[in-house]
């Protein structure tokens, strides 16, 4: 593995998202001495948090998958998750609606979710279903050491027999072919490759081997941490701070002061200049190549995902058939895909995530009131309608989102909003993301695994990036992952001066007692 060159005493890591966070505790692990910069006026980047009239809302993601990595990076400085922040394990972990009238609890237990497959389909969906469980669980064991939990520095260690196990199990064919082969039932079909849409490609699209999103969210278990999914991040900056991170507040890292191949400093907007030995750039990609200067050349150019619009609803009722997280699928289906990533359309029938975090955190709104998440994918601004058309288009889709939600069985649901924020394509642009969307660059093959824009920058030194935008991708899972490759880079991998035991989070409840570090390593 290629590392920086140097020394690298002092680093200075530019945002304080997820992937930051991880960065600057595995770097602290390590011993360096760690400055982070961050625009806002507290961490979390993405994952973000706002106050809406007594509501405590998250503005990013709000399924959290595969917390035993988030675990990694507090382990590093020699503390666990579960001494920070309180998981409670959701059962079920989704519950999918369909415009059939059907209804189906998505449990991450095998034995539980075989019975309402059952239940729900019949005897012969249940036995695909344990046939699919099982591929599921061989497909991450093949692909997370070697393709997602690694840094690349060649497509050549691609060559490893690991990809003939991947090849073996069908991971390069396309993903709802694979997943029909499990099972026939068009409803259940939809439940275990929706998750395609995060990779921001469909699912008759998508290589089989993103079913790996599929087995985080329908097998490894989801979590809800009390106090929203902003007490992560937060969470992992006390732990930083503790362990001795300097954290810069409101301070936007303006230019990086370049000199013989490396860089010796950060410049902030405020004019203050912090001398380094490297810099982790864990910010949007186009903000992490404005401060370089430039962008690495590629033979084409990057492929964004679609976006999304969201909803946060503040109201003074909810309905008893919604779960935590429920999905809501509309009839249609590939017609939709095509209208989000080729037409550049609104879907014309579309299929919703509701996330409703008060069903096991009461505290976020004020008391007899309910929170509601309700996200709606929709074109990015390079396929779609652009920013600014999103000023006259959002309070119509506003109305027309409204309209459906009571169409699908919120009766009442327009009369019951206290307070609400409508978060849009213009809203995204705002905050710097790359072709309105918060989803960043799309994994089509070209953008995936040695394909995928590299975290180290070929005409710096000592220039690590780290995010989404970067190894290995998109979600919370794999941004977590990529702070600790960025830091990988850095340090060479070698083991810190804390000591790496942690508590494991376990789908049955909120924790486990302590095992060691790589107990959930799947080799």
């Amino acid at each position: 593995m290629r590392t920086v060159s140097g020394p690298t005493d002092h680093v200075v890591v530019v945002g304080a998202g997820l992937s930051g966070l991880a960065c600057a505790l595995h770097l602290l692990g390590a011993g360096r001495r760690v400055t982070v910069v961050e625009r806002d006026a507290g961490p979390g980047g993405r994952a973000g948090t706002t106050e809406l009239g007594g509501y405590q809302v998250d503005t990013g993601p709000t399924v959290l998958t595969m917390p035993h990595l988030a675990d990694e990076a507090f382990a590093a400085v020699g503390e666990s998750l579960s001494d920070r922040v309180e998981l409670v394990a959701l059962h079920p972990a989704y519950r999918a609606c369909f415009a059939d009238g059907t209804r189906l609890d998505v449990h991450t237990d095998g034995e539980a979710m075989e019975a309402e497959v059952r239940r729900f389909a019949g005897v012969a969906e249940a036995a695909g279903y344990r046939a699919l469980r099982e591929w599921l669980e061989r497909l991450y064991r093949a692909q997370m050491r070697r393709f997602i939990d690694t840094n690349f520095d060649s497509p050549f260690q691609l060559l490893h027999p690991d990809l003939a196990r991947l090849a073996a199990l069908g991971g390069f064919g396309r993903l709802h072919h694979r997943i029909g082969r499990f099972l026939s039932d068009a409803r259940l079909r939809r439940v275990f490759s929706f998750q395609a849409l995060y990779a921001g490609v469909t699912p008759a699209r998508a290589l089989a081997a993103y079913a790996v999103i599929a087995y985080m969210d329908t097998v490894a278990g989801v979590w809800f941490p009390k106090g929203g999914m902003h007490a992560l991040p937060r969470a992992m900056a006390d732990a930083a701070a503790g362990a001795g991170a300097d954290f810069r507040w409101s301070q936007a890292a303006s230019s990086l002061e370049q000199s013989t191949g490396r860089v010796r400093a950060v410049h902030l907007a405020t004019g203050e200049r912090i001398p380094c030995d490297a810099v982790v750039l864990s910010c949007e990609l186009s903000t992490a190549h404005r401060l370089l200067g430039r962008a690495p050349r590629r033979p084409a150019r990057l492929r964004h995902s679609p976006s999304a619009v969201v909803l946060h609803a503040g109201t003074d009722r909810t309905w008893p058939d919604l779960a935590h997280h429920t999905l809501s699928f509309g009839a249609a289906w590939e017609r939709t895909f095509d209208e989000l990533t080729h037409e550049g359309r609104l879907m014309s029938d579309p299929s919703l995530l509701i996330t409703r975090p008060t069903t096991h955190d009461p505290a976020l709104a004020p008391p007899g009131r309910h929170l509601h998440y309700v996200l709606a994918p929709c074109p990015n601004t390079t396929v779609g309608p652009s920013a600014a058309a999103w000023r006259d288009l959002g309070p119509r889709y506003h109305d027309s989102l409204a309209a459906e939600l009571e169409r699908r069985g919120l009766d009442g649901f327009r009369s019951s909003v206290q307070e609400e924020l409508l978060v849009t394509p213009l809203d995204w642009t705002a905050q710097g993301h790359a072709a309105g969307t918060p989803f960043s660059v799309s994994h089509t093959f070209a953008q995936t695994g040695p394909f995928r824009p590299r975290n180290l920058v070929g005409w710096l030194d000592n220039v690590v990036l780290a995010g989404c935008g970067t190894t290995p991708g998109v979600g919370v899972p794999t941004v977590l992952i990529s702070g600790k490759l960025a830091a990988a880079r850095i340090t060479g991998g070698i083991k810190g001066r804390f000591p790496h035991t942690r508590p494991v989070p376990s789908a049955a409840g909120a924790t486990s007692s302590s095992t060691p570090a790589d107990a959930n390593d799947p080799s």
